[in-house]
């Protein structure tokens, strides 16, 4: 079952947010997702290479970077999992900030984010 996203100021016409997530799937705008994705207001990614969290390495994150977010929120899965020094040290030394928590919590801060109109690129992992 799919745990809908109700928290949003107000309606943000043409960005995308997040309206549903499970271990399955994301459901950004009218589009479902069923693997990891990268997601800004203006950009849907659901080529990125990384299957899940513990998965992710430095290397991938040349594509994050290319989209020169302020903040990147990375969801860990379903449970709450903490970055490894080699993922969180490239952030630092560039100085975005980066927020790790589960999925369902990564979904609520990106959207929240999103309609501050913040340069925010969410990582998301299902599992």
């Amino acid at each position: 079952m799919v745990a809908p996203v109700k928290f949003t100021l107000e309606p943000t016409s043409g960005r995308n947010l997040v309206r549903g997530y499970s271990a399955d799937e994301i459901r950004i705008g009218e589009q479902r997702v069923h693997r990891s994705c990268i997601v800004t207001a203006q950009q849907l990614i659901t080529d990125w290479p990384p299957a899940a969290f513990s998965d992710l390495a430095p290397q991938h994150l040349e594509m994050v970077f290319a989209l020169l977010p302020d903040v990147v929120v990375l969801a860990s899965g379903t449970t709450q999992q903490f970055a490894p020094l080699a993922i969180r040290a490239p952030f630092a030394q560039r100085g975005i900030g980066l927020e790790v928590m589960p999925l369902g919590a990564a979904c609520r801060t990106y959207n929240v984010l999103v309609q501050e109109d913040r340069r925010v690129v969410a990582l998301l992992f299902p599992r």
